[in-house]
């Protein structure tokens, strides 16, 4: 055995530094496997961000200094404000709705025997490019209810509630009787007992009358009861019918509504038969006759989902329908790793199942919320798909985002410059979202 190094002897040499990194590959290979990579990322991602720094200072031909005269667009032009405005209502509401249900149906499907099945239809949207998906919405939407889905159910709900009128378009004819009022139509003057009165109304397609009409018949005379017939007061074909007076060929408005109405009151009504005869007590004599605007309530045809003051939350809609699903799984993941010890020993203490979520599962869930949220941020920042196919040509202004007004820029008006500065304009918006997203993940890997 060799002697040992003397007390306080200086130590030997240092041993040369190994050209290997810690796993064992020298940084001269590893470095020629990354070159391919570093390539693309160069080629795909550095160069187009600096070339459109660069263009963005540049008139739209090109082959001219501009400034910062594009940017300064970004503020004066109504257009770019307008999409400016909807991507905050994108960024605000978007991500929060989308992480909600998220979280909602990821702790809800851990308590029932078929979530996972519920997970999967919920996720499958997922699978479904945003042109497919646009297409679907654009469809839903529809102002039409025998076309869109979404008005099928509302006009459904609404006429079970509020049935539309079987005359809607009716209207006096030539010397009527009858004056406009209110949406309704009133006699011009005061009817008595005893003195057939005629309502005569043009304008309802025979087609559209209600079940039950009868040829119209003339209304007799009664003593003390006021009387009268309400009808078509149109012949169809070559014949000529006398105008004021029930023809053999027309018929009669069937559960068509009059009001007796004594100084702004109304003292009698009744319902028309199905030949528009109808009989009022005496009560109505001296009353002028109204028929109410609820006799032509126009048919409702829903909401107009696509219009300038729905277009966007419509189409939020739709994106909260697509990536829901993907909030739930990654929160559903989450939820995995919170320990149930924890949730139990609040269960054993009294905690409410509210309280449990509160004040447990949402607070050792937040860095998994916090990164769901701000990737969802991140993506809608750059939504330009939905918009382009959902919103009709007469609101797409009205939903106009950054990224389609980068396209329409630089595509249909062909000023590229302005599209640059947006396009920097966005980068700039997604770098600190990125950043703190970054940061966040770092800690949880430290921890």
């Amino acid at each position: 055995m060799a002697p040992a190094a003397a007390a306080g002897a200086p130590p030997g040499p240092a041993a040369p530094r190994s050209r290997k990194s810690v796993t064992g590959t020298r940084k001269a290979v590893a470095a020629l496997f990354l070159l391919p990579a570093l390539v693309l990322l160069g080629a795909l991602v550095v160069y187009p961000i600096g070339y459109s720094i660069v263009r963005s200072f540049y008139n739209a031909s090109g082959d001219g200094f501009a400034g910062v005269d594009n940017y300064k667009t970004l503020f004066t032009d109504d257009g770019i404000r307008t999409a400016l405005k909807n991507n905050v209502i994108w960024v605000v509401f978007a991500p929060t709705v989308s992480t909600a249900l998220g979280l909602v149906f990821a702790v809800l499907t851990e308590r029932v025997r078929w979530g996972t099945a519920f997970k999967l239809v919920v996720f499958m949207p997922m699978a479904i490019s945003m042109l497919a998906a646009g297409i679907i919405f654009r469809l839903v939407y529809d102002q039409d209810p025998d076309k869109g889905v979404a008005n099928a159910v509302w006009v459904g709900v609404h006429d079970t509630f509020a049935q539309a009128s079987a005359f809607p378009k009716a209207h006096p004819g030539r010397e009527s009787p009858l004056v406009a009022e209110d949406g309704g139509f009133l006699t011009k003057d005061a009817v008595h007992a005893g003195r057939p009165v005629s309502l005569p109304l043009v304008g309802v397609a025979p087609d559209q009358l209600p079940d039950g009409v009868k040829k119209a018949t003339a209304a007799g005379a009664e003593p003390g009861r006021v009387t009268g017939t309400t009808w078509q007061d149109f012949t169809r074909g070559k014949g000529v019918g006398r105008l004021g007076a029930p023809d053999p060929s027309e018929v009669g408005y069937a559960g068509m509504r009059i009001e007796a109405v004594k100084d702004g009151k109304v003292v009698a009504s009744t319902e028309a038969a199905g030949d528009g005869t109808f009989t009022l007590p005496a009560s109505a004599d001296g009353a002028r006759l109204r028929l109410p605007a609820s006799n032509f309530r126009e048919p409702y045809n829903g909401v107009e989902w696509l219009g300038p003051a729905l277009v966007t939350p419509s189409i939020i809609g739709a994106y909260v329908w697509m990536w829901a699903g993907f909030a739930m799984v990654l929160i559903a993941a989450g939820l995995a790793s919170v320990p149930r010890e924890l949730l139990e020993a609040a269960r054993v203490d009294g905690a409410g199942e509210w309280q449990v979520f509160r004040r447990i599962t949402v607070p050792l869930l937040a860095p998994v919320l916090a990164v769901v949220t701000v990737t969802l941020m991140i993506n809608v920042l750059k939504v330009f798909d939905l918009v382009f196919i959902i919103a009709p040509g007469s609101s797409q202004d009205d939903a106009n985002v950054l990224a389609l007004e980068l396209y329409r820029k630089g595509f249909a008006e062909g000023r590229p410059g302005v599209a640059s500065a947006i396009a920097v304009f966005l980068l700039l918006l997604v770098i600190p979202v990125m950043l703190f997203n970054v940061r966040r993940l770092r800690r949880e890997v430290r921890r």
